[in-house]
């Protein structure tokens, strides 16, 4: 087994970008993807007594996904009139003519979106007097467009009123006043998340029977599946919305922004509304409604200095030595892990020394920050494949005779997933074995109990803050990063650390194996058992080896020197 380099052309995604495009492609544009949403809201227009669900996600950008949801199943204006027959007058919507004739209600717009602090007049209308002193409708939502999108969370606050629209469904029709009963003909879209779909669904009977339509939109775009040009028009799209104009040169960092978005090489964040307000202020910064990649590349820049000041006061700690990692040099039990610190608006890598201690006992390997209770749930786990590990290598025909310790030094803090287990196994390595490691290298990667490296989340948050520490302190061509082969396209990384890795000033290797991993930390073979389960002595799992069996007193002795200790030595009571 054998650690692969990166070539530097595979840390980004490669994008064939379009050119050329309209800036004006049409409002439909905005629905790319959305295929199992559009369907939803087609049945939902055309069967009057089934409304619809729609699950969104953070990030839309709500008023012109509702616009093209409309445009897309339009109606012609209706109104409401009086009409008289043989068991009296009666309520109807009729479609709207021109000229001077009497109606109660005309349809104003195709939708209204009802949000916030949401009254029972907003959705049904009230009567109102007019100058005369008389008695007259005032419309509401429900009487003015034919698609209302209301706000589960704000209508679910106000129990009242979301019995009101429970009971309008049941009679497909409101009373306003004392003998004014409108017939529905609007069609209700609830918004919120999937979470709040199942739980309404779970726990409502009356939820279930009038809203049996869900449509969960698409959250990415994947390449494999649309082009570069369709997304291309979805930008445009979405920037005609805002009123702005995007030049072809604005496609690069806007694909860049929206792949990293995902955390894929071949996939494209729909958030519109984070766009759009990246749109907005690029326009400031770029002084054009007219957006370049210089603009939009100044205004994702200023986006991560706004939302950065932790990741300054971390990198201040390290340069100032409060926190001691070194980048250089070898250590015995000692390593360079990676983490992510996540709060709801950024993220940044921050690097963690890991040191692992051994000694005589009974087969435990302790998790210091598990004992703390700094250590969550998911790193336990991950330290308990550790020693699966372990004992699957070397404890496979007898017990383990050692105790270990391992710790995430100078954490205050809880930590948690299993993405450090690499580390930590390569630590207790270099532990049993007393071989050292090179500081100038990080790892991070997630362990099955088979060795296997598996995929782990903020890869390149890991290695940029691993970077921006070296790049600090200064490159010396031997500083870089091991991380899992299943996190290729997630690599989407800074123009520097690029740039770094062109130049030979960097490195990041891909694993598959905790095997390639030892051998590039500590420059020598992992070692391959033979049919007795025994390593050659001049590799590394063959140096463990002999460490262990010492410590379970299985070394061998010295022979006795001389004839006469010879004899003794075939004695039995010569033997310890």
């Amino acid at each position: 087994m054998h650690p692969s380099l990166i070539a530097a052309e595979r840390l980004s995604p490669a994008f064939h970008l379009p050119s050329g495009l309209s800036d004006n492609p049409g409002i439909g544009q905005l629905l790319l993807c959305q295929d199992r949403l559009l369907d939803a809201f087609t049945l939902a227009s055309q069967i009057p007594a089934q409304h619809l669900f729609l699950a969104d996600f953070p990030g839309v950008h709500r008023e012109s996904l509702f616009r093209a949801l409309a445009q897309s199943a339009p109606v012609p204006p209706r109104e409401l009139v009086v009409r008289r027959n043989d068991t009296g007058t009666q309520l109807v919507w009729e479609t709207a003519r021109q000229g001077e004739h009497g109606s109660l209600a005309r349809e104003l717009g195709l939708f209204a979106v009802l949000g916030h602090q949401i009254k029972r007049t907003d959705l049904l209308g009230a009567m109102v007097e007019d100058s005369n002193g008389k008695a007259q409708y005032r419309p509401g939502a429900l009487a003015s467009y034919p698609y209302i999108f209301i706000c589960v969370e704000a209508l679910y606050r106000r129990e009242g009123l979301w019995q009101v629209l429970l009971d309008v469904l049941d009679k497909g029709s409101y009373r306003v006043g004392k003998e004014m009963n409108i017939p529905l003909q609007s069609t209700i879209i609830l918004v919120g998340s999937a979470l709040q779909y199942s739980e309404l669904r779970a726990h409502d009977s009356s939820f279930s029977r009038h809203f049996p339509l869900l449509g969960e939109m698409a959250h990415e775009l994947n390449l494999t599946v649309k082009s570069e040009q369709e997304y291309g028009l979805w930008l445009k799209a979405l920037a005609h919305e805002g009123g702005y104009q995007l030049d072809d040169s604005a496609m690069a960092p806007l694909f860049n922004f929206a792949a990293r978005e995902c955390e894929h090489q071949q996939r494209l964040s729909l958030s519109g509304q984070d766009l759009v307000q990246l749109f907005a202020q690029a326009a400031v910064y770029g002084r054009s409604d007219r957006l370049d990649a210089n603009a939009i590349d100044k205004a994702i820049k200023q986006l991560t200095r706004r939302h950065n000041s932790s990741e300054r006061f971390s990198a201040q700690s390290f340069d100032d030595s409060f926190i001691n990692l070194p980048t250089s040099g070898e250590m015995i039990g000692q390593i360079n892990g990676l983490t992510v610190i996540d709060s709801v608006d950024y993220a940044y890598g921050e690097p963690a020394r890991i040191t692992a201690t051994v000694h005589y006992g009974d087969g435990e390997v302790a998790d210091i920050e598990r004992k703390s209770e700094l250590g969550g749930n998911i790193h336990a786990k991950g330290m308990m494949i550790l020693s699966a590990c372990l004992y699957r290598i070397f404890g496979r025909d007898a017990p383990l005779h050692l105790n270990a310790n391992i710790v995430f030094e100078q954490s205050y803090q809880e930590i948690d997933g299993d993405s450090a287990s690499l580390a930590e196994y390569c630590c207790l390595m270099s532990a049993i074995a007393e071989q050292p490691i090179k500081q100038s290298l990080a790892i991070t990667g997630a362990l099955d109990q088979f060795g296997n490296v598996q995929a782990i989340g903020g890869v390149n948050e890991k290695i940029e803050g691993f970077f921006n520490l070296c790049e600090r302190r200064g490159l010396t061509g031997e500083q870089g990063v091991i991380i899992p082969k299943a996190n290729m396209l997630q690599l989407n990384l800074d123009r520097k650390v690029i740039d770094a890795a062109s130049k030979g000033l960097f490195h990041i290797y891909q694993v598959a194996h905790m095997d390639e991993a030892v051998e590039l930390l500590m420059a020598l073979p992992a070692g391959k058992a033979d049919e007795e389960h025994n390593f050659p002595e001049n590799t590394l799992y063959g140096l463990v080896q002999a460490r262990l069996d010492k410590l379970a007193g299985d070394e061998p002795l010295d022979e006795p020197q001389g004839i006469f200790g010879s004899l003794l030595a075939k004695w039995p009571f010569s033997r310890a």
